[in-house]
């Protein structure tokens, strides 16, 4: 895991016997003073009557605290910068403090206008020798800008700034700026000049032209370069826009060259601090400091607080600077393993999704098919070598036999779907998804003898639903170890994955499948709508390797993995960063549904994986990666 929270954040909270900072303080940047760490940061007044505008009206003022042993534990604050400028006489927000030549420059948002407008936010400088009091404060951008910063060191014996510019009349840019001498930063024509091709001077850190982007901390000088760590709001522009902490890193002698940024926000709000607040759902980088390879991030939370979180910095860059050719699973044949057969018309519609167990010396699939009235069965095959077909059963393996599974809507979807397979003593287990067409699908259970099941003899025992009635619960699977003396079933009944232990696997006298929602899918990255297991999970010597399928707001399938601690599989030890498989032939891009690829059946033949796989709803694939490499790939993605 790249960041964890402090956990006893909030570290600075508003106070109600200031009313100067009793609606909210945040967005804190750190400064250091020998041995010693401040904190500046906004502070948001209660609402009270202002002369100028004519109304009642909260205010931002710039706060610092005493100063702190530890970087942690801040107290004793007091105002530091307040408006007293035409151009600053709204408020003053979101500081940037760094030391350079021994002097501190404090960049902050300066408001000249209210009702607020793109026009009157600007950025301002407060200048200060010792942080306890200004020197001079000057304007510095003539347009829309925020959230500048001063590099802590020359480069190429020149000041430099990053900023951003068109904050609040997006598109917006974070741009370079560079000075030969200290007048420069407050010269207007300068800025004019500079401000006619600031596009020349952007960083081209977007991924999206529909998110908003903006500077975050002042950036850090490390030896792999300038890291740069900033705001990232994803789909800014819609209701479901997330606000990410995410980072880049600049050539130390040529910051407008960008070695590397992440693909995916390391920080979303997930606690009640960060999703609760003056603005709700809000993680927002103001300031970070380095000490002994440890990155102090600190953080506004909702717009209320401020927050801190550790940030492992030779991880991070690990990530960052990851050279190597992705370590991806490859198909193992040109064309689909299985595709529909006209001839039988129980598969004659879509074949997909097959569950997979390895016996005997050969793979044997248990798959889905579909026929033209959407009824879905499960048909057979087997292969000695795990890629090429030895056998196909022309008739289903299994068919619908309960009312739960009958078709209920002529012509709509219907029946058994998803097998997943397990192997407990002589007994194979399969879950599968039963649907009726009118109730929400379950998760049923139904178990053969290894002796039957070896033989073709389809003698399954009666089915049985063992998820709650009236859910939507799929992606289904008995462990094939009991933990604690219990079953452990995983499953999804929402958007997460889902553990279960049961006393029994004979659910006649049980309860339903517990909910407790264990694996989330992880905002803003590939994986960010919903997840769900592919296969049970293969025992390596390492920990348990859990194949899951997860979709993003593209609503492209594609296929992670996650490695589960051998002797307590519910502690996740790993999850891969980058999708391990992903729809890119025709037949995994067309079909009955558009960009899929779903695994529900796994096996380890000697030193690989195989992944049996539903391309777009309608064919079968094959796909290996070695288990060694997959190993590899959970050293850089531990949790």
């Amino acid at each position: 895991m790249v960041v964890k929270r402090y956990k006893k954040n909030p570290i600075l909270e508003p106070k109600a016997i200031h009313s100067w900072e009793a609606h909210a303080v945040f967005n804190g940047c750190p400064i250091e003073k020998g041995n010693k760490t401040y904190l500046i940061y906004r502070a948001l007044s209660l609402p009270h009557y202002h002369s100028l505008a004519n109304t009642r009206m909260m205010v931002s003022d710039i706060g610092i605290t005493a100063p702190s042993d530890d970087g942690i534990d801040f107290h004793d604050r007091k105002r530091f910068i307040i408006p007293e400028h035409s151009w600053e006489k709204y408020g003053c927000e979101d500081p940037r403090v760094t030391k350079l030549n021994n002097k501190y420059y404090i960049f902050y948002t300066a408001l000249s206008t209210y009702p607020f407008t793109a026009d009157g936010i600007k950025v301002g400088l407060a200048i200060s020798k010792d942080l306890k009091t200004i020197e001079e404060k000057h304007l510095i951008t003539p347009f829309n800008a925020k959230a500048m910063s001063l590099f802590s060191e020359k480069i190429n014996n020149k000041l430099w700034t990053i900023l951003t510019v068109n904050t609040d009349r997006p598109p917006a840019k974070i741009c370079l700026a560079s000075f030969n001498k200290e007048e420069e930063l407050w010269d207007e024509n300068y800025w004019k000049r500079w401000y006619d091709e600031y596009e020349k001077y952007s960083l081209p850190l977007q991924h999206n032209p529909r998110d908003h982007i903006e500077i975050g901390a002042p950036p850090l000088k490390t030896k792999y370069g300038w890291l740069l760590i900033y705001s990232y709001i994803r789909n800014y522009f819609t209701p479901n826009r997330l606000f990410g902490v995410e980072a880049a890193l600049l050539d130390l002698k040529d910051p407008f060259k960008v070695i590397a940024q992440t693909k995916a926000p390391f920080l979303v709000p997930e606690e009640y601090y960060e999703k609760m607040g003056y603005i709700p759902n809000i993680v927002f980088p103001s300031g970070a400091l380095l000490k002994n390879n440890q990155i102090y991030l600190y953080y506004g939370a909702a717009d209320t607080t401020c927050c801190l979180a550790f940030i492992d910095l030779p991880i991070l860059m690990k990530k960052l600077l990851k050279k190597e050719k992705p370590v991806k699973f490859e198909r193992a044949t040109k064309k689909p393993l299985i595709i529909p057969n006209p001839k039988h018309p129980w598969e004659s519609k879509a074949t997909l999704n097959p569950g997979a167990i390895y016996l005997a010396g050969k793979v044997h699939l248990i798959y889905r098919a579909m026929s033209k009235d959407n009824t879905s069965v499960f048909g057979y095959a087997n292969s000695k070598d795990g890629i090429h077909l030895d056998h196909r059963s022309p008739e289903p393996a299994y068919v619908p036999r309960e009312h739960f599974e009958q078709k209920l809507i002529p012509g709509g979807n219907s029946g058994c779907e998803d097998p997943r397979l397990t192997k407990i003593d002589d007994k194979i287990y399969m879950c599968y998804t039963a649907f009726n067409g009118r109730n929400p699908p379950r998760v049923a259970l139904t178990w053969i003898t290894e002796k039957d099941f070896l033989a073709k003899k389809w003698n399954w025992s009666k089915p049985v639903l063992i998820s709650a009635p009236n859910i939507d619960d799929k992606d289904a699977c008995i462990f094939p170890e009991k933990l604690a003396g219990k079953y452990f079933i995983i499953h999804r009944s929402g958007e997460d994955i889902d553990s279960a232990l049961v006393p029994s696997l004979d659910f006649e006298n049980t309860h339903w499948l517990e909910e407790y929602r264990w694996i989330a899918p992880r905002k803003g990255w590939w994986d960010s709508q919903k997840v769900g297991i592919s296969a049970p999970p293969i025992k390596t010597d390492k920990g348990w390797i859990l194949l899951y399928h997860g979709v993003s707001e593209d609503k492209i399938y594609r296929l992670g993995a996650i490695l589960l601690d051998l002797k307590d599989p519910l502690k996740i030890i790993a999850r891969t960063d980058n999708p391990l498989f992903e729809p890119e032939t025709k037949y995994e891009k067309k079909g009955i549904v558009d960009n899929v690829v779903f695994p529900c059946g796994a096996v380890a033949i000697r030193d690989k994986i195989y992944i049996y796989y539903g391309g777009a709803d309608q064919v079968i694939g094959v796909a290996t990666i070695p288990i060694k490499k997959l190993l590899n790939i959970f050293e850089s993605c531990k949790c």
